[in-house]
């Protein structure tokens, strides 16, 4: 299975977007955030994560006669392979639109639970269009790279840090 095929199905892509940011999750920490994919449904898809590489088991216990897995997210192993792609314009549009209805599914969750203003949470969607050769863009990427990863790497947040999640889109249009 290509890093596309295995990242880029819906439901996995929540499941690795849920798990972003946080040092570990049981697979029932992950029902809870997605109570709209069915139990069977989510443990199939776990389970291909975890033999994909993409999550790790951290540990196991007991719990009812059942075992509980807490999980950990491999950052290195959780995106896909541009190269999968190359090729293959049916499978990028659709791991795009899977892309778009994950940040639909985070909105939708942001939206049904407890929240301020959109100007107090600091929730923006903007279009920015630039005129940048390949160089340029390639260091205006580095630099948002540089400016996240102290944020993105950190193990112990601050006191009022919240989990943010920032997406990206970059293409070339005419």
């Amino acid at each position: 299975m290509t890093s596309a095929d295995l990242l880029l199905h819906p439901v996995r892509l929540r499941i690795v977007q849920a798990m972003m940011g946080r040092a570990e999750l049981t697979t029932k920490d992950l029902a809870a955030r997605m109570p709209d994919v069915a139990p069977a449904t989510l443990y199939r898809h776990v389970g291909t994560l975890v033999d994909g590489g993409v999550l790790e088991v951290v540990s196991e216990r007991r719990v009812r006669g059942s075992t509980e897995r807490s999980l950990r997210l491999r950052e290195e192993r959780a995106s896909v392979d541009p190269d999968s792609l190359a090729n293959d314009d049916d499978a990028l549009r659709a791991g795009f639109l899977a892309y778009l209805a994950s940040l639909a599914a985070m909105l939708d969750d942001y939206v049904a639970g407890p929240h301020g203003s959109l100007h107090d949470d600091l929730v923006s969607f903007r279009q920015l269009a630039v005129h940048a050769t390949d160089e340029e863009w390639l260091g205006v990427l580095h630099g948002i790279r540089a400016a996240i990863e102290p944020l993105a790497t950190r193990t112990d947040a601050p006191e009022g840090a919240r989990r943010r999640v920032l997406a990206t889109v970059s293409l070339p249009v005419d």
